[in-house]
């Protein structure tokens, strides 16, 4: 949530015929990171979660490039551009550690179904 009140700040200061687009651009994708997030951890499949953690890594690129570009249009300094940028990796390394503990957890699950005996039954 840090990071998108960050990028509405620093947004709050870009020319206003950038408020249409490179703004909105940024501040909806930083928006997309948190609620992708809590929306997937809302369902009830850990596939249905990964499948949005993975939006919210999308997002948080879609951040980073509009953070650069931002840059190189000389809208933020170079130390705004370093800690929305430290920002994006805080949370990206984030997202992966939780990705990669749900995979596991996927499958260990699917390993542990797979090892039960089964049922003999008139059909099999």
């Amino acid at each position: 949530m840090d990071l998108v009140v960050a990028i509405y700040r620093v947004t709050a200061t870009f020319p206003k015929e950038e408020r249409y687009s490179l703004v909105d651009q940024l501040r909806r994708a930083a928006v997309s990171v948190p609620s992708n997030v809590a929306e997937g951890h809302g369902r009830s499949r850990t596939g249905d979660y990964l499948r949005h953690l993975s939006v919210s890594v999308g997002s948080l690129n879609e951040v980073e490039t509009q953070v650069q570009i931002a840059r190189r249009l000389e809208y933020i300094t170079e130390e705004d551009q370093r800690q929305l940028l430290d920002s994006c990796n805080a949370i990206a390394k984030m997202l992966g550690g939780l990705i990669r503990s749900l995979r596991r957890r996927l499958e260990s699950r699917a390993g542990s179904s797979e090892n039960q005996p089964r049922l003999l039954t008139p059909d099999s």
